[in-house]
């Protein structure tokens, strides 16, 4: 081995621990020299094939940073944890992440939980085997305690980073998440219909994981700031088997259940999601409802399914690419040495045709 190959085994190793400690700059060419007893000559070509390999970067009159890449190319890939990598928001969420990482020259590996506990703990059990640099994750069912805390605190005892996406668990709750401003949203829609002239509203949340309770509680602190409730009685809950139930077997009595017991006296209604609100306009027209003449329908996300309806829904959207820009940027940023704050993503209302002025 030569004496510049010899000195960039050993940079690659002191960079490796210097990002562990949020270090990302290297020492100049003359510190080099004089710390390993070499000529400049082969600090350039180390420093020459660092670059070459992606590991470090030069910055004119600045000197010579990590890029947070290490050589062997399996410690740069990411898992990421999330409920689906088919299903509804995530093919386009993931494919963001991908873009960003992979111009960066990570990588990503996705393992769907299908928010199910026990298959999240078998994906963690299978990390812990080569523990990664850091990992993406969905919380499954956030909103309940996560029996698999343990695994969590043993991967970040082996070093990983843990990055939350759209939610994190309390027991966890220090951890670094990217997230929608969903009491926020709740908020703004509830504040949306009001100025429509609609005070009796309706919603419908997802109880089981963390976006649906904050959803409820921005909509019902508007309501209640302008004077007006969001009752119990108009407030239904879902959880992941029913909605696994509809997608599956179009099962939809919780819906047609929520519209029985809830809607009646009310003009409008708050979707968890436009998976929801699309299925519920669905079930609205078979009981005659007409939307918006009937009943105004607002929700979140602005996917393809907004669009998909026969009457498109007023939904609330991000900036194209945010969610998953944000998410990836973070965890570069981490790998490099830098450190991150948790983010949450401001939402915007994209009116469509599904609500309208309040109609006595």
């Amino acid at each position: 081995m030569t004496k510049y190959e010899m000195l960039t085994k050993l940079l690659t190793e002191q960079i490796s621990q210097n990002l562990q400690q949020g270090i990302t700059s290297l020492p100049t060419e003359a510190q080099l020299c004089a710390q390993y007893q070499v000529s400049r000559q082969t600090v350039r070509a180390a420093l020459s094939l660092l670059k070459s390999q992606g590991i470090i970067t030069s910055r004119q009159g600045s000197g010579s940073y990590a890029t947070g890449l290490l050589p062997f190319s399996d410690r740069n890939v990411i898992p990421v944890l999330v409920a689906s990598g088919q299903e509804y928001i995530y093919p386009n969420l993931l494919n963001d992440m991908q873009n960003v990482l992979s111009s960066q020259g990570y990588q990503i590996q996705i393992y769907p939980t299908e928010n199910d506990v026990s298959t999240e703990r078998q994906h963690l059990q299978t990390l812990l085997k080569d523990p990664p640099r850091g990992i993406i994750v969905e919380g499954t069912k956030s909103t309940l305690p996560t029996p698999n805390l343990d695994l969590y605190n043993r991967l970040k005892k082996a070093g990983t980073f843990l990055l939350f996406l759209h939610n994190r668990y309390s027991a966890l709750s220090d951890e670094i998440c990217i997230k929608d401003d969903n009491y926020y949203g709740g908020y703004l829609l509830a504040e949306h219909l009001t100025g429509l002239g609609h005070t009796k509203i309706a919603a419908l949340f997802k109880v089981d994981d963390l976006q649906g309770p904050e959803r409820y509680l921005g909509a019902a602190s508007c309501l209640r700031d302008l004077g007006y409730e969001l009752t119990d009685r108009h407030v239904g809950w879902f959880d992941t088997q029913d909605i696994e139930s509809l997608r599956n077997r179009q099962d939809t009595r919780f819906l047609t259940q929520f519209i029985q017991e809830r809607l009646p006296g009310c003009s409008a209604v708050i979707c968890y999601n436009d998976e929801t609100a699309y299925w519920l306009m669905k079930e609205l027209a078979y009981a005659d409802i007409q939307v918006p003449r009937d009943l105004s329908v607002v929700c979140f996300d602005n996917s393809y399914l907004s669009d998909l309806s026969k009457i498109r829904i007023t939904t609330l959207t991000h900036r194209p690419h945010e969610m998953g820009t944000a998410a990836a940027e973070c965890m570069i940023q981490r790998l490099r040495g830098i450190p991150v704050v948790s983010q949450e993503i401001p939402w915007e209302i994209a009116q469509k045709e599904s609500d309208g002025p309040y109609r006595a």
